[in-house]
């Protein structure tokens, strides 16, 4: 790749980073500058800086790292969640990851070590939707404990803390945050009737779903339900 090939890709990821991180802001998943969105771009990984409004962020802003975490473009400071970043890419096949602090999302991971399953789209994730337990943002404690919780899956919930998904592009990544905040709520909500406990389907059912998925888009292939 030409050194100005490699800057129009640069610069074209940062723009949909921005899109991205700005989404989370506008859709509820995130409040002020909480929750971080990075991509990888070859050996390098651009990622929102810390503190900064989404609104704010420039082309001239561009931050990113390596993959052992020094910085090599921006003068603003990476995301304070740097490490739970850098874990998934070094661990997993992961494009791209967002982090948020979804609130139906972040109240599951309060009560449940796992998200019951009570749609088929949690087979999007591999199977049931894992709650690492709670350790200090922005430390290796919390990278690992995620990781963890990841084995197997594409994203996971942070227990008293938020979300983390992955997937093979920012639209992916963040449709599964979506997804999974969906989830959540729905969840809630049903269990929230008093007297009556909410039907759940089975890890089969939510594997048959995950091997029709496969195929989704193509013409033999199914759909997600509409």
């Amino acid at each position: 790749m030409t050194h100005q090939r490699r800057r129009d890709t640069t610069e074209e990821a940062w723009r949909e980073l921005v899109s991205t991180a700005r989404r989370t802001a506008a859709e509820g998943l995130v409040v002020g500058t909480s929750g971080n969105v990075s991509v990888r771009v070859g050996d390098l990984v651009l990622v929102t800086p810390s503190a900064v409004p989404y609104d704010r962020l420039t082309p001239e802003d561009t931050v990113a790292v390596d993959l052992e975490g020094r910085q090599v473009l921006g003068e603003l400071v990476p995301t304070s969640e740097l490490p739970l970043h850098l874990a998934v890419y070094r661990e997993t096949d992961a494009l791209a990851v967002v982090h948020t602090h979804a609130v139906h999302a972040t109240a599951v991971s309060t009560l449940l070590p796992e998200l019951p399953l009570i749609h088929y789209m949690a087979a999007a994730f591999g199977g049931p939707v894992r709650v690492a337990p709670y350790a200090l943002y922005g430390s290796a404690e919390l990278a690992a404990h995620m990781l963890e919780a990841l084995r197997g899956r594409t994203g996971c919930l942070l227990g008293n803390h938020g979300t983390v998904t992955y997937g093979a592009s920012l639209d992916q990544a963040y449709d599964r945050t979506a997804q999974l905040e969906w989830m959540c709520r729905l969840w809630l909500t049903a269990a929230a009737l008093p007297g009556r406990t909410p039907a759940l389907l089975s890890e089969e059912q939510v594997a048959e779903v995950g091997r029709k998925l496969k195929g989704y888009g193509r013409r033999d292939g199914g759909d997600a339900g509409g």
